[in-house]
């Protein structure tokens, strides 16, 4: 048997707000010029918020209104959380972004050196691994209750960390559910593990999944009153294997929010995501991994490589030779077929990079050209 593990935390983590907060800006500065280039670093501490980088564009955005705006939506919006929207400051330090980097985007080239891993598997409906699917469905859970009232009890900061027993490549049960809650200091510990149990895990943990060797523990610490910004300091980038696929695959290294499109380390990882899922959607095997590297200035990868992991059921090489031929790798052209020059990043900063059936990197719109390359899909 073996563990598999993944953690998700909540919007209202420290290290999740800075990420919103990224991408709420990236949004904006696109919206108002779609060829903006971005690249942001935030940093949020009791009573402030950082917001430094290197942009160039040809619109104009509220820096501060859309920091406070994104704080109050999060639920930072009252003193005693020890972090407020209305009595945060908002520190800039942005500069135009390096003459040296527009020289190599003018050329078509990657606008960073980058390796980047995209993966996907058959255990769930949206081809992603168990572990962080069941977490950021719970930590998403667990904010909805809050937010919608059901939960007023519920502070903003909190984290959900599962872990998943194996046979193989085959998820067995839940082993682990750990969540860490922030709650009001007047709620009691029992209370708030019951309430979540029932409105959280049951309704969002399928039941077959639940032994009686699951684990289930709420806050085992006994208290988390103090959260937030006020407690641990948020950066940009530090949740990087929650945003990607948990312990099951690789991370390429780089973090995504705050990032334009030709980025390659976030664009690239988006088609490499795109490229796996084609893979696994249309049975050519059970789970697949997408690498490629990028290096700077330069037009097309410098490698590219798949592994399935002994599980595919035609030649890796056959499969590999048609990735190539359907998907472009060009960093322009790979921005033109996802369509990423639209204000759609906001909704990746929290619960994954992944698995979202709304973006356009989890459309399976190459499944029937694949097949025509590949003799036919082996799923039809």
């Amino acid at each position: 048997m073996q563990i598999r593990m993944a953690e998700s935390p909540t919007e209202g983590h420290p290290d999740k707000l800075a990420d919103l907060i990224a991408d709420a800006l990236l949004d904006e500065f696109i919206k108002k010029d779609p060829y903006s280039r971005v690249s942001l670093e935030v940093m949020v501490i009791s009573g402030m918020t950082f917001v430094a980088g290197h942009v160039s564009t040809e619109g104009y955005v509220d820096i501060p209104g859309v920091v406070r705006s994104i704080i109050k939506e999060v639920g930072y919006n009252k003193p005693e959380l020890g972090f407020d929207a209305d009595a945060s400051a908002v520190i800039i330090s942005i500069e135009e972004q390096s003459p040296d980097i527009v020289l190599g985007l003018s050329q078509e080239g990657a606008g960073d050196t980058a390796t980047v891993v995209g993966y996907a598997c058959n255990e769930t409906e949206n081809y992603m691994p168990l572990p962080i699917t069941v977490a950021h469905s719970l930590a998403k859970k667990i904010a909805e209750l809050r937010k919608l009232g059901k939960a007023p009890f519920i502070r903003p900061d909190g984290k959900a960390l599962v872990t998943v027993a194996y046979e193989g490549n085959s998820p067995i049960f839940v082993k682990d559910i750990i969540l860490f809650v922030q709650h009001d200091p007047d709620v009691s510990l029992e209370k708030l593990r019951d309430f979540l149990i029932e409105e959280a895990v049951k309704k969002v943990v399928p039941s077959r999944y639940i032994s009686k060797e699951t684990r289930i523990m709420v806050n085992p610490s006994g208290r988390f009153v103090l959260g937030g910004p006020v407690a641990d300091v948020g950066q940009t980038g530090r949740k990087i294997v929650s945003d990607a696929y948990g312990d099951t695959a690789y991370s390429g290294g780089s973090a995504f929010s705050g990032k334009d499109p030709t980025k390659t380390d976030r664009s690239a990882s988006y088609l490499a995501r795109m490229m796996a899922k084609h893979v696994v959607a249309g049975g050519y095997a059970d789970r697949c991994l997408v690498q490629l590297a990028y290096a700077f200035g330069v037009s097309e990868p410098i490698a590219f490589d798949i592994e399935t992991y002994g599980t595919e059921r035609i030649e890796k090489e056959r499969i590999k030779k048609a990735l190539l031929e359907i998907f472009p790798l060009n960093p322009r052209r790979m921005i033109e077929f996802l369509d990423l020059r639209k204000p759609i990043y906001k909704k990746t900063a929290c619960y994954g990079h992944f698995g979202k059936e709304e973006l356009p990197w989890e459309k399976l719109t190459k499944l029937e050209e694949l097949a025509e390359k590949l003799g036919g899909s082996i799923n039809s």
